[in-house]
């Protein structure tokens, strides 16, 4: 895990996978956390975005590695839309970014499936190995969840955290924030605090 600075998402690395990139705005810090890490750069070869909002996809540009993305967000990151990518919040732009792999509910990397989460954005993703949630933006330590009125729906995200909650998930890697050891514990106080909506 390299924690998020500023408005950066987290970044997680796993074999040669790294999901989100941040902003971009940090990327020093972030290429000198791999290499503390004892991480070869030339060792990594994709890079999965949990959603396509420019704090977790900003610093895909910096890496010179394949993208994979949900198929339901692919179309406004790479036509640029930095409304609905949300890069105009943040004063920066995803034109000229492109996708190489679509993902749907199911898919495979390495040992992780991808749980199609929506209600952050259409096409939120979480990624699941049995033991393990890096969930982005849908659920965070201490029972938040992401902001469902910059392109997401209350009842998706209702419908996700729920998907979740029947998981047995003991370590919850979210998209910010600290990481938790009790991850089905803080994911059902996420789905019972969506419910109130």
């Amino acid at each position: 895990m390299i924690e998020g600075r500023g408005y950066d998402s987290n970044i997680y690395i796993f074999e040669d996978v790294v999901v989100d990139t941040g902003t971009g705005e940090n990327m020093g810090y972030i290429k000198d956390s791999i290499k503390k890490a004892g991480i070869n750069p030339d060792d990594l070869s994709l890079i999965v975005n949990t959603h396509n909002h420019y704090d977790h996809t900003g610093g895909n540009r910096c890496f010179n590695l394949e993208v994979a993305m949900h198929s339901d967000d692919v179309e406004s990151f790479e036509r640029g839309d930095d409304e609905a990518t949300v890069a105009s919040m943040f004063g920066g732009s995803i034109e000229g970014m492109k996708v190489d792999k679509k993902l749907e509910e199911g898919d495979k990397i390495h040992d992780f499936t991808v749980l199609h989460t929506p209600g952050h954005t259409k096409g939120g993703i979480c990624l699941y190995n049995g033991e393990t949630l890096i969930s982005g933006d849908t659920v965070f330590a201490g029972g938040g969840f992401g902001r469902t009125d910059i392109g997401g729906d209350v009842n998706d995200m209702q419908n996700s955290l729920e998907k979740l909650s029947k998981l047995d998930v003991k370590y919850l890697l979210p998209g910010h924030g600290p990481c938790t050891s009790q991850g089905s514990r803080h994911i059902k106080m996420a789905f019972d605090m969506a419910k109130m909506f």
